[in-house]
C-alpha cells in the first residue's frame, strides 16, 4: 500500500495588532474596517470611541505595515503622535525580521563536546 505524502504546514505565526486613526476625519474608523473585513483571513474588530481597529492575523497573510499601506494608500488617516510612530516602526522591523529569520537556512549544527571548548 502506498503512502501519500504528508503536507505539513507550518503553525500559524498569530498577531493581534491594533491600528490607531486620527480623529479627524469623522467616521473613518467604520469604512477602514468595512475595507478591512473584505481581505481574506484577516480578523477584524472596529472601536470607533476609541479611534481604533484591533486587527488578528497570521505573519505569513499579512504585516501591520502592508495593512497600514493600504489604509494610507485609500486616504485613511492615522494617528502620527511619536508614540503611534515609535511603535509602529518597533514593530514593522519585528514583523519584518521574524519574517526574513522563518525564510533563512538554519545555521551550522554546532558541536558541544569538551574537546572543541
Amino acid at each position: 500500500m502506498k503512502r501519500l505524502p504528508v503536507t505539513v504546514r507550518p503553525l500559524p505565526i498569530r498577531k493581534q495588532r491594533t491600528i490607531l486613526f486620527a480623529e479627524l476625519p469623522p467616521e473613518q474608523v467604520p469604512e477602514a474596517a468595512d475595507y478591512l473585513g473584505t481581505l481574506e483571513r484577516l480578523e477584524v474588530n472596529p472601536f470607533a470611541e476609541r479611534l481604533a481597529i484591533d486587527v488578528g492575523y497570521d505573519l505569513r497573510d499579512h504585516s501591520l505595515e502592508g495593512l497600514e499601506e493600504a489604509l494610507v494608500g485609500l486616504g485613511f488617516h492615522l494617528d502620527t503622535s511619536l508614540l503611534s510612530k515609535l511603535r509602529r516602526a518597533l514593530i514593522f522591523y519585528a514583523e519584518e525580521t521574524q519574517l526574513h529569520n522563518l525564510e533563512a537556512p538554519p545555521g551550522p549544527q554546532l558541536k558541544k563536546s569538551q574537546h572543541e571548548a
